[in-house]
């Protein structure tokens, strides 16, 4: 049966997508077999973090974006009847003093507001954070469209896909890029690799961040990360980075004993101006894409989402800041 749209790929992107023209009516089919490795989505944090970097800057657009994500993740968790956001305190500590006036310079002008919270010669804590269950999202989504025959199984190609419906909207991550018909965006990878804890006495409800996270994951487990590899396309693990998040851990931890239960790893796709990329193929309008989130995916994705079927049902143009048309030769 030819559907209106196939969304290629069910990681974060293309699950938001399918929520989304499930909402709005939208024929739709997913396929995502073989489309996991080395997939970011199935291994990512999920932390909501709205002050990143060294430089301590607010997430691009975070003031309105988080906002509208929690409402979308609070909809979606009543239609799947799965608990995905959970709102936490994340406690930043300063590296070094550059950290600590840099901190100082930016609350006194109110640049970090309404997220930079109760500060003292440590850190701070930041406001508003959370943690997405990602697998559960993934996973909860996954099950309730298989149910409802929006699923196809076995492997398929880009052209195989092409044949299957009006539209096909390429969200499969890496994947995606290694495809001719994107070969203009130039993408950029991050290998990024996680360890699980485990250790005991964690409060449940704190994130702690000091160049590496360190999240409680449930009773007695947490996970730290993640590194940052640029260039490396393999979603391997190395010593170097268990090591690195070892020492990390420890730090964060000041000296409590823990144990590595496992490493793992993911690559993410990125651009050069750290923007997503959504939109139509230049010259093959019944091909689009959804990608390129980085480590900000999870609120957005729910954005990104409501733009693609804003764009079907309504016309409404991308936001020119994702539009992948902004890679187009002039």
């Amino acid at each position: 049966m030819r559907r209106d749209i196939l969304i290629f790929g069910q990681g974060l992107a293309g699950t938001w997508l399918a929520w989304e023209c499930e909402r709005a009516g939208i024929s739709f089919v997913i396929s995502d077999a073989g489309q996991r490795e080395p997939s970011a989505s199935r291994v990512a944090a999920g932390i909501v973090n709205p002050i990143t970097g060294r430089r301590l800057v607010k997430s691009w657009r975070i003031d309105s974006l988080l906002p509208a994500a929690r409402a979308a993740y609070r909809e979606l968790e009543g239609a799947l009847e799965t608990d995905l956001w959970r709102r936490m305190r994340l406690r930043r500590i300063f590296r070094d003093d550059r950290e600590r006036r840099i901190f100082g310079e930016k609350q006194v002008r109110g640049d970090l507001a309404p997220f930079a919270g109760e500060a003292d010669e440590a850190g701070f804590w930041v406001e508003e954070a959370a943690r997405v269950d990602v697998v559960a999202l993934l996973d909860s989504a996954a099950a309730r469209w298989k149910a409802q025959g929006h699923w196809l199984d076995g492997p398929m190609s880009l052209a195989a896909a092409e044949a299957r419906a009006d539209l096909v909207i390429d969200c499969r991550g890496f994947a995606t890029t290694r495809e001719v018909a994107w070969a203009r965006v130039p993408w950029e990878y991050s290998r990024g690799e996680i360890l699980e804890l485990t250790i005991e006495g964690l409060d449940p409800d704190v994130i702690l961040n000091r160049g590496h996270w360190l999240l409680p994951v449930g009773p007695g487990l947490a996970w730290v990360g993640a590194t940052h590899d640029p260039g490396v396309t393999t979603a391997t693990t190395t010593a170097e980075a268990r090591a690195t998040l070892s020492v990390s851990a420890a730090e964060l931890l000041d000296g409590r004993a823990f144990e590595v239960a496992r490493q793992f790893s993911g690559v993410r796709v990125n651009l050069p101006d750290k923007q997503p990329v959504a939109g139509r193929h230049p010259s093959t309008a019944r091909l689009g894409v959804l990608n390129g989130l980085g480590a900000k995916g999870v609120w957005l994705a729910p954005m990104l989402a409501r733009q693609w079927v804003n764009h079907l049902t309504a016309g409404v143009p991308f936001d020119v800041e994702v539009d992948v048309a902004r890679f187009n030769p002039r």
